[in-house]
């Protein structure tokens, strides 16, 4: 276990070094630039746009810039922001909480919502209700989220005024169930296509796990189905399910990143679209590399869950 950790953590800090490479070359070749924010100001000249680019750094070749910013963030220095000048990791952390509450929220209505569907649908398989959860998921997932979140925003907010259209919390009243009035529409938006992906994955598993020897091991021996349904089949279908939710980590990531901009969420997402929109590259750095660590990250612990919840998987 150990040995395997320790090469896992290895082959992420490479991808992570390939991504910022990547990510900075990337953003380097982008037409305009941070200076072209400059350059749109009344009375600014050339002299004025060469003396800021010196003073910003963006004169140097840019395997000099790279090299630069690469080793402040090894030492914990991820820059500042070009529009307000706070350190990057304050920007990121004042919009961190509002992600990870709709990613959470999403992902346990994914995760209960759709696995129930799977196995419903598993058990009661090619019946009215499996049919209609096949429906529902091929139309969650061919349909883009934006639309979802702009019908949702139609019909819930402003045709019943049942929720408000955006935002975190009402302005004078950050009570605790504003923040869950808020949080209601962005998060089932989000969750929409996660509810897709889970059912037909749980029940793949599960038809998957229900034919096998031990289940009719389990029921020849006159086990009720209830109690081989949750000690035998649920337990061992869900094994590759811990592997999907690593995987679907950055398909979270992006539909939060359009849910945020649908809602007006204050979240990364939005952070990103915003410091995208005016240059902001320190900041757009940053939340491209703390999002690819929150990645590795999940899909590092997933391997490890599925060890821990199956003793068959030997990781050395």
């Amino acid at each position: 276990m150990g040995r395997y950790l320790l090469g896992r953590l290895g082959q992420n800090l490479v991808l992570l070094w390939l991504v910022s490479m990547i990510g900075f070359g990337v953003l380097y070749l982008a037409p305009g630039g941070p200076l072209s924010q400059f350059a749109m100001v009344p009375g600014m000249s050339q002299e004025d746009i060469a003396r800021i680019a010196q003073q910003m750094g963006l004169d140097r070749p840019l395997p000099v810039q790279y090299w630069e910013w690469f080793t402040r963030l090894l030492m914990g220095d991820w820059g500042r922001s070009y529009r307000d000048s706070q350190p990057v990791l304050h920007v990121i952390g004042s919009h961190l909480w509002a992600t990870l509450e709709l990613m959470i929220v999403a992902m346990l209505i994914a995760v209960l919502l759709g696995g129930w569907i799977g196995v419903m649908g598993a058990i009661r398989r090619y019946s009215f209700f499996d049919t209609l959860a096949t429906i529902g998921a091929m139309i969650a997932l061919s349909i883009p989220t934006f639309w979802f979140g702009l019908v949702t925003i139609y019909i819930f907010s402003v045709k019943l005024g049942w929720l408000p259209p955006g935002n975190r919390y009402t302005v004078g009243d950050a009570s605790f169930l504003d923040y869950v009035h808020h949080l209601i529409a962005p998060s089932l938006v989000l969750a929409l296509v996660e509810v897709a992906v889970w059912s037909r994955y749980m029940r793949a598993s599960m038809l998957d796990v229900i034919n096998q020897d031990f289940i009719r091991t389990a029921r020849a021996k006159g086990l009720p189905e209830r109690l081989i349904l949750f000690r035998h089949a649920i337990r061992n279908a869900l094994i590759p399910m811990i592997t999907l939710a690593g995987l679907q980590m950055p398909t979270l990531l992006g539909g939060a990143l359009v849910t945020e901009t649908v809602f007006t969420w204050p979240g990364m997402g939005r952070l990103f679209l915003d410091s995208l929109g005016y240059r902001d590259y320190p900041v757009v750095m940053g939340i491209l590399m703390f999002t690819a660590i929150m990645v590795l990250m999940a899909n590092l612990i997933a391997d490890l869950l599925c060890a821990v919840v199956d003793p068959r998987i030997r990781l050395d």
